[in-house]
């Protein structure tokens, strides 16, 4: 790129530090990668839809960025004046459908393998598989180092609305989107002493992570690759009556939701105090216009957390719930900061698993965009990723309560993950049915379990009380 190109030069954020440092120094070109895939149906105006991509990356800045790091004491993205959109077409329709899916996985592995220079832009790449005469495959792969998942639908969004304004032959008034400097200007005026003060004193006494070795499968020769998560889906009556007990509690889902994840990592680890990280959104109130910027600002911080299981659950829901609400006052603070200012040792993770709520999904943001135009009909099957961390637990609000787990495949195996899951959904049922119960009292067995469980106690007691008698 030429220099009479560059727009803006500044700091990257912490969080895009950890990533970059992340990424330079595994051998894994997958890690930080993001792979988005969907499946598009009908008659697709691909000029049209180019177009929009294009006007997107026009709006806002970090979508026209790369980074530089080399002979530098920090590094710095910059960000261009003109980035040239252009979307990389492949026809399949000659391929015979029942290889289609064997041949797209492949196809993915390559694109991962590609990675992305970071000095270059942009750091997105558009592919558009025409499968059938009216059914395409779109993947859009691109790097955690420049969007968030709150980041994703907002781009999506504004797609979609383009390409419906082109495809009537209409247009939307050019406006310039977000300007990420603003996000680091913020980052730059917040006070670290505080932050340091309030880590030091969360995390003291704190001189190991939380392990999940009791999950780890020890015998894993050759593990099964996976980029993907698996999902289980919560009724929508259970999820109901989640909703309706935190409304009466004044207690959030993504609450109810990470309170379990906390009890199941006591429960597997065999401690009554754990660690683990938790991603918040890093979007600042008094950042004007923060909730619309397109950038990576999430930030994943630790959260300790006493398991008492004598306390009732709704007091230590509550309990939980102001806890994290207090964190959020430094959600700003880099990881690395606080590790250097906790007794964990340099060198080893504060925690092994994170914990995400999606508070802007995708498919929901999707569904609203599709009933306000007919322009495009698609669905979302694809949604790869992997980070640094061995277990990586999502929310996804809605009608029906989704649970999602991405994994490190060399250390669980699928049988494990979906018993994780399995408990996810137990104790969810268990808290709506009866939220009145003392931790210790919470079981991971169905309720139908529980019924026969108890009809043997009581046959075992009879029993016994039968040959004291006689």
């Amino acid at each position: 790129m030429k220099t009479e190109n560059i727009e803006d030069i500044y700091e990257v954020s912490p969080i895009q530090h950890g990533i970059l440092f992340h990424s330079l120094c595994t051998s894994e070109v997958s890690l930080y990668f993001v792979q988005l895939g969907f499946t598009f149906h009908g008659d697709l105006n691909i000029v049209a839809f180019e177009r929009a991509w294009q006007r997107v990356v026009d709006r806002h800045t970090i979508l026209r960025t790369s980074f530089y790091w080399e002979d530098m004491e920090k590094p710095l993205q910059v960000v261009y004046k003109n980035v040239k959109v252009c979307i990389e077409q492949q026809d399949w329709r000659s391929i015979d459908p029942d290889e289609v899916q064997t041949r797209l996985s492949s196809f993915l592995k390559r694109d991962r393998d590609r990675g992305f220079d970071f000095s270059q832009v942009p750091l997105m790449r558009l592919i558009l598989i025409h499968l059938e005469d009216d059914s395409y495959q779109f993947i859009w792969s691109t790097h955690m180092i420049m969007l968030d998942g709150w980041s994703y639908p907002l781009v999506l969004k504004e797609v979609i609305d383009f390409y419906a304004a082109f495809c009537q032959g209409e247009d939307i008034p050019f406006k310039p989107g977000s300007s990420f400097r603003n996000y680091i200007t913020w980052l730059r005026q917040q006070d670290s002493s505080t932050s340091e003060n309030f880590w030091g004193q969360m995390l003291k006494g704190v001189k190991t992570p939380t392990s999940l070795s009791n999950l780890d499968v020890g015998n894993l020769s050759n593990p099964e690759e996976r980029y993907d998560e698996v999902q289980i889906e919560i009724s929508k009556a259970i999820t109901a009556d989640l909703q309706s007990l935190a409304r009466q509690h004044r207690l959030t889902i993504n609450v109810l939701v990470q309170g379990v994840w906390a009890l199941l990592l006591s429960r597997y680890s065999c401690r009554n105090e754990v660690i683990y990280g938790c991603t918040v959104s890093g979007r600042p109130v008094d950042l004007d216009g923060s909730e619309s910027m397109i950038g990576e600002m999430v930030n994943t911080l630790p959260v300790r957390v006493k398991i008492d299981g004598e306390q009732y659950l709704i007091p230590w829901l509550k309990q939980f719930q102001e806890q994290l609400v207090e964190i959020r006052q430094y959600e700003y603070t880099s990881l690395v900061d606080i590790q250097k200012w906790s007794e964990i040792p340099q060198g080893t993770s504060l925690f092994e698993s994170i914990f995400v709520f999606e508070n802007q999904p995708i498919d929901r943001i999707l569904r609203e965009s599709q009933a306000q135009n007919k322009a495009i009909n698609f669905s979302r099957p694809l949604n790869l990723y992997k980070t640094n961390y061995p277990l990586n637990l999502v929310g996804y609000p809605g009608s029906e309560l989704r649970i999602g787990i991405s994994y490190d495949f060399r250390r669980f195996d699928t049988t494990t993950i979906t018993g994780i899951l399995k408990h996810f959904e137990i104790l969810l049922q268990n808290i709506a049915i009866n939220p009145e119960v003392r931790l210790k009292n919470l079981s991971l067995l169905t309720v139908q379990e529980q019924q026969i469980k108890a009809m043997l106690d009581k046959q075992v007691t009879f029993n016994f009380d039968l040959a004291l008698s006689n």
